[in-house]
C-alpha cells in the first residue's frame, strides 16, 4: 500500500477537488525543480505529484479509498509506465499553470518568456545638509535602457514581423520523454533555437539589433523628501530600464549621500555642534548671533557657563521623515583658556586669583605657597 496521499497534499479525505488543486498547486509551487533543485526536494516533488494525479482522478481515488494502490501493476490503474508522468492523466499543465499563471494546455509560455522585466538600476544622489533637512526637487542624470524609437520595442526591421519558431511551432520550450522508477517523466526546458521566446528575428532592427531597446542618458525630475539622511533609498516604482522586446520597466532606487557640513554634524533628526568662548565670556556671560539652518539665531550664554555645558534649540533640527515635527539643534560650549598672556593681563590674572583664593601653585611660574594648588599638590602626594 502506498503511503496516504491525502496526508502528503495535507487535505482532508473528504476534500474537494478545487482543494486539492490548490494544494498541489501551493506545493509545486515550493518543491518545482527550477525553483529547488535538491535531490531530497526532487523526490518530495514526485510524491505530491503522484499524490495529486491519484486524487484528481475519481476512478484512481476510488480504488485508493478502497484500500488499493492504483499504481500497482495489478491495480488496474495502469501504474506509473502506463499513465504516470508523460501520460495524458499526468498534470503538466497545472505544474505549468501554477508557476506561470493560467492558459491552454499546450500553448507554452513564449509571451511570458519573450517579454520580461526591465532590470532595476541604483542612482547616488549627493545632497547638503539643508536639502536632506527641508526636502528639495532635483534633475537626475543616468545611463537607462530605453524603448527603440524604431521598432518600438519589436526588434524587427520596419516592414518586417517575427516568426514562429519551427524547432518548438511557438511553445517556446521543447520536451524530452525518459523512464524513471515512478515511469516516463517529461521534462521540458527553454527552446534552444530561439532561447525560449517561441519566435526568431530573421531581419533584425538595425539601431537596437533586435533587443527593442537602446541605452541613452536620461533625466527625471526627483522630488527628494525632508527628513531623508545619508543611505536613504527611494524606490521609483516603474522609472527603470526597459524590459527586452518592450518589457515593462523595472525600478530606480536613489541613494542618498549627504555632504558633510562645515559646522553641524547630524545625528537621527538632531543636530550637534561645538562653539569655542573665552574664559571672560563664560564666567560674566555673554550674548551672541549663531547661524543654524532656519537663519540667525541670539544666543545667550549664562555666567558660569563650563565646558561641556549644552544649549539646546528645540525644533531646530531636520524635519522627521514622516513629517511629524522636527528634531533639535544641541550646541556644547568649549571655555578657551588663553595660552599667552602679557604682563598686566598676567597681573590682573593673579590678582584675580588673590580676589578668589585661587593662587598659582608654587614652582617655577610663582613664587607663592598655600594656595589652591598647592592644596591639591598635597592631597594627591605629589613631590
Amino acid at each position: 500500500m502506498a503511503r496516504d496521499y491525502y496526508e502528503i497534499l495535507g487535505v482532508r479525505r473528504d476534500a474537494s477537488k478545487d482543494e486539492i488543486k490548490k494544494a498541489y498547486r501551493r506545493l509545486a509551487r515550493e518543491l518545482h525543480p527550477d525553483v529547488n533543485p535538491d535531490p531530497a526536494t526532487q523526490d518530495r516533488f514526485k510524491e505530491v505529484t503522484q499524490a495529486y494525479e491519484v486524487l484528481s482522478d475519481d476512478s484512481k481515488r476510488r480504488m485508493f479509498d478502497m484500500g488499493a494502490d492504483p499504481f500497482a501493476p495489478s491495480g488496474g490503474g495502469g501504474g506509473a509506465g502506463a499513465g504516470g508522468f508523460g501520460a495524458a492523466g499526468f498534470p503538466f499543465d497545472d505544474i505549468m499553470n501554477a508557476f506561470f499563471g493560467g492558459g491552454q494546455p499546450g500553448a507554452g509560455r513564449s509571451a511570458r518568456d519573450r517579454v520580461r522585466r526591465g532590470r532595476s538600476i541604483k542612482v547616488r544622489i549627493e545632497l547638503d545638509l539643508a536639502e536632506t533637512a527641508f526636502g528639495v526637487t532635483k534633475d537626475v542624470t543616468f545611463p537607462t535602457a530605453v524603448l527603440c524609437n524604431t521598432c518600438q520595442g519589436e526588434g524587427t526591421a520596419k516592414g518586417t514581423h517575427r516568426q514562429t519558431c519551427d524547432m518548438c511551432q511557438g511553445r517556446g520550450e521543447v520536451s524530452q520523454v525518459a523512464r524513471s522508477f515512478l515511469g516516463q517523466v517529461m521534462t521540458t526546458r527553454p527552446c534552444p533555437q530561439c532561447s525560449g521566446q517561441g519566435t526568431i528575428i530573421t531581419d533584425p532592427c538595425a539601431d537596437c539589433a533586435g533587443e527593442g531597446r537602446v541605452r541613452e542618458k536620461v533625466t527625471r525630475k526627483v522630488q527628494i523628501p525632508a527628513g531623508v539622511e545619508d543611505g536613504t533609498q527611494i524606490q521609483l516604482a516603474g522609472e527603470g530600464e526597459v524590459g527586452p522586446n518592450g518589457g515593462p520597466r523595472g525600478d530606480i532606487f536613489l541613494e542618498i549621500v549627504q555632504r558633510p557640513h562645515p559646522t553641524f554634524e547630524r545625528r537621527g533628526d538632531d543636530l550637534h555642534c561645538t562653539i569655542t568662548v573665552p574664559m571672560t565670556a563664560a564666567a560674566l556671560g555673554a550674548s551672541f548671533t549663531f547661524d543654524t539652518l532656519d537663519g540667525t539665531e541670539e544666543i545667550d550664554l549664562r555666567p558660569g557657563t563650563s565646558s561641556g555645558h549644552v544649549i539646546t534649540l528645540p525644533g531646530h533640527g531636520t524635519r522627521h521623515l514622516d513629517g511629524a515635527g522636527r528634531g533639535d539643534l544641541m550646541i556644547q560650549v568649549d571655555v578657551e583658556t588663553p595660552a599667552k598672556l602679557d604682563e598686566e593681563q598676567e597681573a590682573l590674572l593673579r590678582k584675580f586669583a588673590e580676589l578668589r583664593g585661587e593662587d598659582q601653585p608654587p614652582g617655577k611660574f610663582s613664587p607663592g605657597h598655600g594656595g589652591l594648588f598647592s592644596r591639591l599638590r598635597d592631597a594627591f602626594g605629589a613631590r
